[in-house]
């Protein structure tokens, strides 16, 4: 049985670890003495650790995802189904998690930098950015993402679709923070 996938298929309906009556009933066994044995088996793999109250709570290995190698986007080549290694996509994407949060993105004025409207962006608040950096910024009371750039003492904010001009700021330009990546679903 994978009880591994059993966890990670509750953990994503329920939005948290199951109780030890509830993996009583997911995986059949018929005591909870069964189930102590089986998280002890899933803290000894370290993809589980409990709470100071005892309750179970998913490790950073709990989601990660197979990642099995390159894939050619030029010419055809010889795939290899060999399992590589893992990688736990919220360590990829978030480096510093205190500081970092998701916005649906509204609008197509960075279609070019391949941001359209509906993905994700990661944000990393932060109030300094550099130049040529996707920014989320609070411009004369308004809050955008755009390109930030900078040039001497002046700063502005460059769209990334030519149907959009720049934006020089009035009164005040306020970087909000710096963008690190983008998620888009098909």
């Amino acid at each position: 049985m994978d009880y591994k996938n059993i966890l990670q298929k509750f953990y994503e309906r329920e939005k948290r670890m199951p109780s030890y009556s509830e993996m009583t009933k997911l995986f059949g066994f018929k005591s909870k003495n069964a189930v102590a044995r089986l998280v002890e088996k899933l803290i000894d793999a370290g993809m589980v650790t409990k709470d100071s109250l005892g309750r179970l709570l998913p490790t950073s290995s709990f989601s990660e995802v197979p990642l099995l190698g390159l894939v050619k986007a030029g010419f055809p080549s010889p795939g290899e189904d060999v399992l590589e290694t893992t990688m736990n996509i919220d360590n990829f994407l978030i480096q510093k998690k205190d500081k970092t949060y998701i916005l649906e993105v509204d609008g197509d004025s960075m279609i070019d930098a391949h941001i359209a409207d509906g993905d994700l962006v990661i944000a990393e608040r932060t109030d300094t950015a550099k130049d040529g950096e996707i920014v989320i910024a609070e411009v004369d009371g308004e809050f955008t993402m755009k390109y930030f750039k900078k040039s001497s003492n002046k700063v502005w904010l460059e769209p990334a679709n030519k149907k959009f001009k720049p934006i020089y700021p009035e009164n005040d330009l306020q970087i909000r923070a710096v963008v690190k990546g983008v998620i888009r679903k098909y």
